[in-house]
């Protein structure tokens, strides 16, 4: 049986590279790795790699939403301020048994949705 020990790596199509490196490394703040030509660029997500790659096409690019796991999601709001279009604003997704999930989202200035996350404990 095949046992998948973790994600190693995520794609993420944009139409412009320079501007969400630009977007993954100055607004979010994630560790830039390495470029592979003008058309790839790798982010570390704490031992994850985020490719951001160049869809060759001409058409509009959707993505999965890409969620950041921060320790506060009201200072992660506070952060952005000013640098992004806000979709929402910091909000309570659902109560668990251990925890309290919120969540807030973003776009990327490609069109694409970005969600920040909070698991707060009770």
């Amino acid at each position: 049986m095949l046992k998948v020990q973790s994600l190693g790596q995520i794609a993420y199509q944009v139409q412009d590279v320079q501007k969400s490196t630009e977007f993954f490394r100055d607004v979010v703040g994630l560790p830039f790795l390495f470029s592979a030509g003008p058309n790839l660029a790798f982010f570390d997500l704490n031992g994850c790699r985020l490719m951001v790659t160049r869809d060759g096409s001409q058409q509009e690019t959707r993505n999965s939403i890409l969620y950041f796991l921060v320790n506060s999601i009201n200072e992660a709001y506070e952060a952005l301020d000013g640098q992004v279009k806000r979709v929402d604003e910091p909000h309570l997704i659902a109560e668990m048994a251990d925890h309290d999930l919120y969540m807030f989202f973003i776009e990327d200035g490609q069109g694409n949705t970005v969600g920040f996350m909070e698991e707060r404990p009770k």
